[in-house]
């Protein structure tokens, strides 16, 4: 029975992590407008702080869980994520969106060397195939013509933490309470985005509708997507996330399209289709 519970969620864990995916694309698109009237920092450091606040306010007896195994593992795992998030606002205030997306997305191919290099992770050639066809894809969604600069270095160095941090959340979510982690997780990110807006100052959001931007984006995209992500890291390896997460480019330009009214050329459906593909591909097949 316990074997047959074990294989359920392996089942469902690619699922409900693709549904991060899209919770993450369509923040994209509500964020937008958002971002322009906010400082991205002042933006981050609210939208993490409510976030950790409001899983504080439903489960307060979450706190006795926090012993100093967890604060480290879930801390450190925070500060990937945080200082991630932070690098690639600097990159995207350098470069395209396009481009950012793009160099972002890398993590897709950085997540199976490091799983190599830091988990002893055997990877197969099956498997490269999948993150080379993904990768492919990815530019295609995203390069609409290239420069290389400061800014795209800045974003490599958030595709690298944001490697770091699949890799840390498959090493040590087993085992460990999945709330915990996530409090802690998006404590540490709140923490780093403050220290990152001390430069320019703090300001809250402007505006009700700012307001209605950051708590949709801490719960849906905060709280409720990084739970899923922590739990299903828990039952699956780093490559699948990496590749699975790779299609909130795809639901970013599909929610672009419906809600903003943007249009897709025929490069950019093809690059769309390869990374589905990559994702169909490589949650399906067995890993042997």
């Amino acid at each position: 029975m316990s074997n047959a519970k074990h294989l359920y969620k392996m089942k469902l864990a690619p699922w409900a992590l693709l549904s991060v995916a899209m919770a993450w694309g369509l923040s994209f698109v509500i964020m937008k407008d958002a971002i322009q009237r906010q400082s991205v920092n002042n933006f981050l450091f609210t939208r993490f702080a409510v976030a950790t606040v409001v899983m504080l306010i439903i489960r307060p007896q979450v706190l006795k869980l926090m012993n100093r195994d967890l604060l480290l593992r879930a801390g450190a795992a925070g500060v990937f994520l945080g200082s991630g998030y932070i690098f690639q606002t600097l990159g995207l205030e350098r470069t395209g969106v396009a481009i950012t997306g793009f160099v972002t997305g890398l993590y897709i191919v950085l997540t199976p060397f490091f799983a190599a290099l830091i988990l002893r992770h055997r990877v197969t050639a099956f498997t490269w195939s999948c993150v080379a066809m993904g990768t492919i894809g990815l530019g295609l969604l995203s390069i609409h013509g290239w420069s290389v600069g400061f800014g795209e270095l800045l974003t490599f160095i958030s595709a690298i933490l944001f490697a770091l941090h699949i890799i840390a959340l498959s090493k040590w979510s087993p085992g460990r309470d999945t709330y915990a982690m996530t409090v802690v997780q998006l404590g540490m990110c709140s923490v780093v985005a403050g220290i990152a807006s001390i430069p320019g100052g703090y300001a809250p959001p402007p505006d009700a509708d700012v307001w209605g931007v950051v708590i949709f984006t801490a719960v849906f995209a905060t709280v409720i997507a990084f739970i899923i992500q922590t739990w299903s890291q828990a039952h699956m390896s780093p490559i699948k996330v990496a590749v699975i997460l790779t299609m909130e480019v795809v639901f970013a330009a599909l929610f672009a399209i419906i809600f903003g009214g943007e249009s897709l050329n025929l490069q950019s459906s093809i690059g769309g289709v390869m990374v589905v593909t990559a994702m169909y591909l490589i949650v399906m097949k067995e890993e042997k």
